[in-house]
């Protein structure tokens, strides 16, 4: 991620100055960041696309998955997240007010799934966005590390590829983390059957 702008703006200011069509762009207490994914990480956004995209297709489910989108955190006009893979529950749309003009939602339970695939920003993935996300009530957020860059706290020791899969329950995130042929277990995608090294291959 590089910094782009230094001094500190609004979501206000960031909706108008995001360029329209081009770029990956997200808002950090107020600093912009550039977006720019090396070839694997995009192969590994790709593929888990795809699959969700069969099962959304396959069990008529209402979600739908955005090319480009915000999330706001809770109680900050200086913060806006880009996620990797965004699902989001087509039913709540109409409650989002900043959806139809800044692409931007601001509510939970509009969002039934976010994916972050780890890149050298690792501390954000598990430190600021699971926060925010718990806070705004997203009922599960993965964190695909396909090249363990995380913290041992975090993957553990020694470190390895890891899917860190968090599910809201009682407004507090529990943890389950997935390794080689461990089968994701999903709870907005429960027929998904998909291993943790497949999502790892794909990045080989």
């Amino acid at each position: 991620m590089i910094t782009t702008i230094s001094q500190p703006i609004t979501l206000e200011e960031f909706w108008d100055w995001y360029p329209d069509g081009f770029g990956r762009y997200e808002l950090h207490d107020g600093a912009i960041f550039e977006m720019q994914p090396i070839g694997n990480h995009e192969e590994v956004i790709s593929f888990l696309t795809i699959k969700l995209a069969v099962q959304i297709e396959k069990f008529d489910l209402p979600y739908l998955i955005p090319k480009q989108a915000l999330i706001k955190p809770l109680d900050t006009n200086k913060s806006a997240y880009n996620p990797d893979v965004l699902i989001l529950d087509k039913s709540n749309l109409n409650n989002e007010s900043l959806w139809k003009t800044r692409s931007t939602i601001t509510q939970g339970k509009t969002v039934p799934l976010v994916i972050e695939v780890v890149s050298t920003n690792w501390g954000y993935d598990y430190g600021h966005k699971l926060i925010d996300y718990e806070a705004l009530g997203i009922t599960e957020y993965w964190i695909v590390d396909y090249l363990g860059l995380g913290g041992k706290r975090y993957i553990g020791d020694p470190k390895q590829p890891t899917i860190s899969i968090y599910q809201l329950v009682d407004d507090e995130y529990q943890l389950q983390q997935f390794r080689e042929n461990d089968v994701l277990i999903s709870s907005i995608f429960p027929n998904l059957n998909l291993t943790a090294q497949q999502i790892f291959d794909i990045a080989n």
